[in-house]
């Protein structure tokens, strides 16, 4: 369903596209993702246990929109955009495989040697954090150069609007979009060489960085490099999740603020944390029907009140709009269920119902508490988990917080790590908000430059990060990973693995992640364990025990990110030359 008014209009030209072989329209510049829910495709790559998966993460790391297009391959439907003529069909996961890098056309001819480049500071990450940083560094004097994978600049907070749409007048742009666009035409202005459709694929110690560039393989070695590569959504498995139109939270708004393209016509909105509750504000706003919003946490009563203060004490204008979102909640009547979570999804072919409970303490379903409601899509956001797999590859000393439940970079007040050279800013880093990240980009920037942030940096970056201590006071729930899936609940989407399976392993004396990945091949599908992992961790500490550090997790291997093998396998520009010191 596609979204209309709200100053906001098309701008390109609607284009034919062919999706197994049913003929549709599509606005050109959108990606292939957005067009196809926007006509009712939700179902998209084929599972080896039958049915169909759809978008889920919106971001290129699930790699559940999978589809075979003619003339690129295999390709990530929601990182690719539409062009006239375009036609994709359903990939199955035992089809011949034909990868490609993020969408980007095979080159054509002989692959030629990869280019190598030494710029004196490299951002990886084109969010509010890897944005502020560019502009730090490059104010300070330095060659900068910054790397996204998406097509377009602002990352997940600042997302702009695609090519497909246009604001009718500055008045329909709201403060993330003004926010996001500033700091882009800041990083135009001070010269910063912004690369694109860039996907990085391995990084080598020291410093060397491996990348595919439109489909040009480059080598990239720094003299600092700045790794701001955000984070993405938790995955929470229970019966069902894998249904096309279960998507997180971020896809969803994905969908809505670039393409302008809706979920579902009625949406259930479920996790726990306050984009949960701003997401659906805005599926509200939009006209789109909001079947519910689903929180893990407590209802807020007087015991929440110091923490409530000290939010609006250090943050009133985003305290104020929180209270507006609810308020319009409240007045249109969707209800909020507190201290509830999604135990099921239900439909033939795509999400029809959904059936929510009541969880305890400890995030386990409260028998006899089960009620249905009825959504065309589901919404989901347990927060977020750090993309840290640069950064491990690097050799960063990290520490496992059990309380998050994820790895945290060990780095000083500048965001410098353990790796000299090497600093880590916004939510790659640890959760702290936009905010939080554009501050530690500011100050990691001006620092790779040999300079110092802007007088009252550090003030601004405590008082985000005391703004988001007390708002996670508000919403502290139970840390929910395994405790919602049954026995055939798929908890490794890639490799099909269920719940029922990995408890046999355990059984049979599987005892780490290790063993289970070679027993039953969890983590070793497209997403390389990025959603499996933390569900599996904590369920091995639940029913085996023992003590997880940074070593617990999978060991990020490059090739982190689906490419072509022809492009990794290209020669270097020079036969002297090797990616990294180790290699």
């Amino acid at each position: 369903m596609r979204l209309e008014g709200q100053g906001i209009h098309p701008a390109a030209r609607p284009v034919a596209i062919a999706f197994e072989g049913e003929p549709l329209t599509a606005y050109e510049g959108e990606s292939l993702a957005a067009a196809l829910v926007a006509a009712g495709r939700p179902g998209l790559r084929r599972a080896r246990g039958g049915g169909r998966c759809g978008v889920f993460c919106g971001m290129g790391v699930c790699g559940e929109c999978l589809v075979a297009i003619d003339g690129i391959g295999t390709a990530r439907a929601c990182m690719t955009p539409v062009v006239a003529g375009m036609r994709a069909a359903s990939r199955a996961d035992d089809d011949a495989p034909a990868p490609a890098t993020a969408g980007a056309p095979a080159a054509a001819g002989e692959p030629g040697p990869a280019a190598e480049e030494r710029p004196d500071v490299l951002v990886i990450g084109g969010g509010p954090a890897g944005l502020a940083a560019a502009i730090a560094a490059a104010r300070g004097g330095a060659d900068v150069t910054l790397i996204e994978e998406r097509h377009a600049l602002g990352g997940q907070f600042h997302k702009q609007l695609s090519p497909s749409h246009v604001f009718a007048d500055e008045g329909a742009e709201d403060d993330q979009y003004r926010a996001g666009r500033a700091l882009i035409d800041e990083v135009a202005a001070r010269g910063v060489r912004v690369l694109t459709d860039a996907v990085v694929w391995g990084a080598f110690p020291p410093m060397a960085v491996a990348a595919i560039v439109a489909g040009r393989p480059v080598t990239i070695r720094p003299d600092r490099l700045v790794l701001a590569t955000g984070a993405y959504e938790r995955g929470v498995p229970f019966a069902g999740w894998t249904l096309p139109g279960v998507m997180t939270t971020g896809a969803a708004q994905t969908l809505m603020r670039a393409y302008r393209v809706a979920p579902g016509r009625r949406v259930l909105v479920a996790g726990n944390g306050p984009l949960n509750l701003q997401v659906a504000a805005e599926l509200l706003a939009a006209g789109i029907e909001v079947a519910g919003l689903v929180e893990a946490a407590p209802r807020p009563g007087l015991a929440a009140l110091p923490a409530a203060l000290a939010a609006l004490r250090h943050s009133p204008n985003l305290m104020r709009r929180g209270l507006r979102q609810s308020w319009a909640l409240r007045r249109a009547g969707v209800p909020t269920y507190y201290c509830h979570a999604i135990v099921g999804a239900h439909g033939e072919g795509a999400v029809r119902s959904a059936t929510i409970a009541r969880i305890d303490g400890a995030g386990r379903p409260v028998p006899g508490s089960r009620r249905a409601v009825v959504a065309d899509a589901i919404c989901l956001g347990y927060g977020f988990l750090p993309a840290n797999e640069i950064a491990r590859q690097l050799g960063c000393r990290h520490q496992y917080d059990p309380a998050r439940g994820y790895l945290v970079v060990a780095r000083d007040g500048c965001g410098e790590t353990s790796v000299p050279g090497l600093f880590v800013v916004g939510d790659g880093a640890g959760l702290g908000g936009a905010r939080a990240a554009r501050a530690e980009g500011g100050i990691a920037g001006a620092a790779t430059a040999g300079g110092t942030a802007a007088g009252g940096a550090m003030r601004d970056l405590r008082g985000h990060r005391r703004f988001q201590a007390a708002l996670w006071r508000l919403y502290r729930a139970p840390l929910l990973t395994h405790q919602l899936a049954d026995g055939d609940t798929l908890l490794c989407r890639c490799e099909g693995v269920t719940m029922g399976a990995v408890r046999a392993t355990l059984a049979q004396g599987a005892t780490d992640l290790g063993g289970l990945k070679r027993r039953l091949r969890v983590g070793m599908g497209r997403c390389q364990g990025r959603y499996c992992a933390p569900v599996l961790l904590d369920l091995l500490g639940a029913e085996v025990g023992g003590h997880t550090d940074e070593f617990s997790a999978f060991a990020p291997r490059a090739p982190i990110k689906p490419v072509r093998l022809v492009d990794i396998a290209r020669p270097p520009a020079s036969p002297h030359t090797t990616i990294g010191e180790n290699e």
